[in-house]
């Protein structure tokens, strides 16, 4: 971990520390996905790995919400579901956001965490060339 590094609660420990080998050596801001609507912590994701962006389901309750910027463009995304080698395709979610030293988001990294057999995976990063990112930090 760098010492910048900071890590929301919620985040499992396997998760979080393989968002953080899975990044570079700059700071990080790990933050989980939560449902706005229900609270819940367990998603089916949608992924368009060529373009960059997710869009997260619910399994509690169906609600939907897109991850960092991917709402901008996910009109010409072309997402599949993201799904883990055991067949598994409910995850915790977590969000990597790697940051410049002035603070601002380079890249958001999405990691997922099986339910059925707890592998951890990144399934979509992306890099963000514009400022100000303040905001992305909330969309996860």
């Amino acid at each position: 971990m760098h010492g910048d590094d900071q890590v929301g609660r919620g985040v499992s420990a396997d998760l979080a520390a393989f968002l953080r080998n899975a990044d570079d050596d700059r700071p990080v801001k790990i933050v989980p996905s939560v449902c706005g609507e229900c609270g819940g912590r367990v998603f089916l994701v949608l992924v368009d790995d060529v373009e960059g962006g997710a869009e997260r389901v619910c399994t509690g309750c169906g609600g939907r919400a897109f991850i960092a910027d991917s709402a901008e463009f996910w009109g010409e995304a072309d997402p599949g579901e993201a799904g883990c080698p055991c067949g598994g395709g409910e995850f915790e979610t977590a969000v990597a956001f790697s940051l410049a030293a002035d603070g601002s988001v380079r890249w958001v990294t999405v990691g997922l965490r099986c339910q059925q057999d707890g592998l951890c995976g990144i399934y979509v990063d992306w890099k963000i060339d514009y400022g100000p990112t303040d905001h992305l930090l909330d969309l996860t």
